[in-house]
């Protein structure tokens, strides 16, 4: 090509790709796709193009985009330019749309499978070095059948990737109350908004660069994301998007009773420069972490357990300690709750090492009483190990306990000859026959073992 050969123009088409990509519902105005699929860019050249002519493109995220580590690839119309090495690797083609002799080239653009998730900075260049350059938002993918997140029902995924309206239930086992929720995840200011919560969060601001490239993976990014939805005072420097409070003083902020919508809570978060809003508890926290994770593609539901437990020594039971009179000690903050509100998101899991047996629905907590890599976060956690009662997994949290409740009572220095009755309480996850076993080992007697059969029924 000759120096005066240059780009004229270059024209994403956002009304379809954005169709195309099931993004048109948060804007028209910009691109976002959905990475592993094609989508379309048409360039207007002032020469005829040939077949064998070259268009490089470069797309870069991050402040420091490497190829190394997914966060930048080089790649043209005769294939992909990248050096050894190189993650997440994009590609394009010509598209039999381009009317060559014209100079518009059309050309079919695909994200890779395994792409972070983020902003982007598209450049196209001809051999002479004249470039035109773009913005582009790449978000998880639920269509894609090679996504971690990819979701094969489409009823499914109409529900838990679309749905900007939901039902969060609280209450009691016996008395459960609905409220309506507006998750609004695609909403034109949740691009803005997701992607800064992810850009201050402090795994960002230790180390940019990894951060980054982490987000190609939907396990890292959704703990990412249960971490800064609940403000975390341990850290100076944390950017949480709701203060958490229990104790009815709900002066200078707002009960968490009052919250009907994700969007309202998100919105102040980022118009107040990313200042905790005031006041969550755990069904506010849940509904907002399923917004943001609706809005990158992840699939997403809030999931309300009536009765839950918490367990603070990793035991799997709650302890309950009592004194010779019978009175309850006020030793330890172990307790069943009324109801306990989380999400659980749908992903697959490699990393635990068990090929396909725990994909798919995982749990995570955006309000977790315990720490977990040294902030408050919990999980995922396959819903499938949960049930397996598979506590060797190495899961981040302390999920097994609030699913499956035992209550151990401890008596202080129990008297001979004397009568304890106990009251076990059990929520088993299979029906047949249960065997409890009650163990006591104190001062007066040694190794002593009650148990009793009984019937799970349907």
């Amino acid at each position: 090509m000759g120096q005066g050969k240059k780009i004229m123009r270059k024209r994403s088409p956002c009304v379809r790709n954005n169709a195309d990509h099931n993004t048109d519902e948060i804007t028209t105005r910009q691109l976002i796709v959905r990475r592993g699929q094609p989508f379309l860019i048409t360039v207007e050249m002032s020469f005829a193009f040939q077949p064998s002519d070259v268009l490089k493109f470069t797309v870069e995220t991050g402040r420091f985009p490497s190829e190394s580590k997914g966060t930048r690839s080089t790649f043209s119309n005769r294939g992909h330019i990248s050096t050894a090495g190189s993650k997440a690797v994009w590609s394009c083609r010509l598209d039999d749309r381009s009317d060559l002799q014209r100079g518009i080239v059309t050309l079919s653009v695909t994200p890779a499978v395994d792409a972070p998730v983020g902003r982007y900075a598209l450049s196209v260049e001809t051999e002479s070095g004249r470039a035109a350059k773009e913005s582009l938002v790449v978000l998880f993918n639920p269509w894609c059948r090679d996504d971690m997140v990819f979701l094969p029902d489409e009823k499914e995924r109409r529900e838990y990737v679309m749905n900007e309206q939901g039902i969060v239930y609280k209450g009691t086992a016996h008395y459960i109350i609905s409220d309506v929720w507006e998750f609004g995840q695609f909403e034109e200011e949740m691009v803005d908004i997701c992607l800064r919560l992810l850009d201050v969060n402090p795994k960002y601001q230790k180390d940019p660069d990894d951060d980054v490239a982490a987000r190609c993976n939907p396990i890292y990014v959704s703990r990412v994301i249960s971490a800064m939805v609940r403000l975390n005072c341990l850290l100076n420097d944390d950017r949480g998007v709701l203060t958490g409070r229990w104790d009815d003083n709900y002066q200078g902020g707002t009960c968490p009773t009052r919250w009907n919508s994700s969007v309202t809570i998100l919105q102040q978060w980022y118009n107040n420069s990313c200042m905790a809003v005031k006041f969550g508890q755990c069904w506010v926290f849940a509904a907002v972490m399923c917004t943001v994770m609706r809005f990158f593609g992840i699939p997403c539901r809030v999931v309300t357990n009536f009765d839950s437990a918490h367990d603070e020594n990793n035991s799997l039971t709650i302890d309950e300690y009592f004194d010779e009179y019978g009175l309850k000690s006020t030793e330890g903050s172990e307790r069943i709750w009324n109801f306990h509100v989380w999400v659980e998101g749908w992903m697959k899991r490699p990393d635990l090492n068990r090929g396909s047996k725990y994909d798919g629905w995982q749990v995570l907590d955006p309000t977790p009483q315990e720490r977990s890599e040294g902030v408050f976060c919990c999980g995922p956690a396959p819903v499938a190990a949960i049930h397996e009662g598979a506590t060797d997994l190495k899961c981040k949290g302390f999920l097994f306990t609030r699913m499956c409740l035992c209550v151990y009572s401890g008596i202080n220095e129990l008297q001979p000859n004397s009568t304890l009755k106990l009251n076990i309480t059990v929520t088993p996850y299979k029906v047949g026959l249960k065997t409890l076993v009650a163990d006591f080992d104190c001062s007066a007697f040694r190794d002593v073992k009650g148990s009793c059969t009984i019937y799970v029924r349907p």
